[in-house]
């Protein structure tokens, strides 16, 4: 008989990257499997929508909800009035809810999806309000959930050591990468694209929120010790303005540096071009709980330097330069190893695609698939 999943997926309807982009394409891949579940989707629908939903099949039944996120948070998070998700959207077997926090589900079962434990290991990376939220609601839904998805296994670890999960109720499904990040075959026209963005010449790229666990303010001193060095290559740096940016811009101004770097917002088609013409792909983040960007750089066959830190090396591997973050010294002296470095750049080019080909949302979507089974049948 089938089993019904209750499944939220607000953050693709209302947001545009990070989770949104995951709930996304694992809907997607939901639905490009022939497994007997139906789902009950719901959305907090009221206010700003920043995403869409995915084409679903007739298994995937909509459940617009007419308030914001903001307001079921505030009822059943911050207020914690025991009203559950059943009021709204009917009868389920599962209830899986793909970013941080569960909603009341009553005796049902119900799984939810970690992406990162940031708010406690670099809490001053973390907005405060938004801090002091997450450590309350994250935990208490850790605990209360039957299963915990970390999206790699240092999330896994994080949420057994910080939150205290027992290890075999946190089980690690690793993200993937879709599959229109890829080396392009047409160069010209991946170049012209990226022309038309405003980038002037050869580049570094870096892709992230302007925020300060995204550490561009050591990436922009690194920039500086490279162009002194006789590095020509701008920097483009992709990404919206978080909490927190101001420093980013007081270092570009201190350093000089304001015609040597550009801020990009482009669309998917035109990122995947970005990331193919890109000399060198830079990841310097303080802390992920997964790292996309630097898996979709490795897919479009980008010279990838990014971090050492929390997942980054498990989901590079040995397709990537590695450095610490927090040194500014090694983070040029691997960017600049890299940019002279032709053989260097050649043998990265071709190791991305293979190490990124290890992720993929048909894999992500199987394992999830088989959780609920496992979780519906009691584990």
């Amino acid at each position: 008989m089938p089993i019904t999943i209750g499944f939220d997926a607000t953050a693709a309807a209302r947001q545009s990257a990070g989770i949104g982009r995951y709930t996304r394409q694992l809907l997607s891949a939901l639905a490009a499997r022939d497994d007997p579940y139906n789902y009950k989707v719901c959305y907090a629908a009221a206010g700003e929508m920043m995403g869409s939903l995915p084409a679903l099949d007739s298994r995937f039944r909509t459940r617009p909800l007419p308030v914001s996120d903001r307001m079921l948070n505030a009822v059943w998070h911050r207020a914690r009035l025991p009203v559950p998700i059943q009021f709204a959207i009917g009868s389920f077997d599962l209830f899986h809810s793909p970013d941080f926090s569960l909603p009341p589900v009553g005796s049902k079962p119900s799984i939810v999806t970690v992406h990162d434990l940031a708010f406690l290991r670099r809490p001053e990376c973390a907005f405060p309000s938004l801090r002091r939220y997450l450590e309350v609601i994250v935990p208490r839904s850790a605990r209360r959930a039957t299963l915990i998805i970390a999206v790699s296994e240092c999330t896994r670890r994080d949420v057994i050591d910080l939150v205290g999960i027992a290890p075999e109720r946190v089980v690690t499904v690793l993200e993937g990468v879709d599959r229109s990040f890829r080396p392009v075959t047409d160069r010209a026209w991946a170049h012209g694209r990226v022309v038309a963005l405003g980038v002037k010449g050869r580049y570094i790229l870096a892709v992230g929120t302007l925020e300060p666990r995204k550490n561009y303010v050591r990436l922009l001193e690194a920039y500086a010790a490279l162009r002194a060095r006789g590095c020509a290559q701008e920097l483009v740096i992709v990404g919206g303005r978080g909490w927190r940016y101001e420093p980013i811009f007081d270092k570009l101004r201190e350093l000089g540096l304001q015609d040597s770097v550009t801020f990009a917002r482009p669309n998917d088609e035109d990122l995947v071009c970005l990331y193919n013409c890109a000399d060198v792909f830079v990841y310097p983040s303080l802390y992920e709980g997964f790292g996309l960007p630097a898996l979709e750089a490795l897919a479009c066959g980008a010279p990838v330097a990014c971090s050492q830190l929390s997942s980054l090396p498990e989901v590079v591997g040995d397709a990537a330069m590695l450095f610490d973050p927090t040194d500014v010294e090694d983070m040029t002296e691997t960017l600049w190893r890299l940019l002279v470095g032709a053989t260097l750049q050649r043998q990265l080019r071709q190791a991305g695609p293979v190490q990124a080909s290890r992720f993929t949302w048909a894999a992500a979507a199987a394992h999830t698939a088989d959780l609920y089974r496992r979780v519906a049948d009691g584990m």
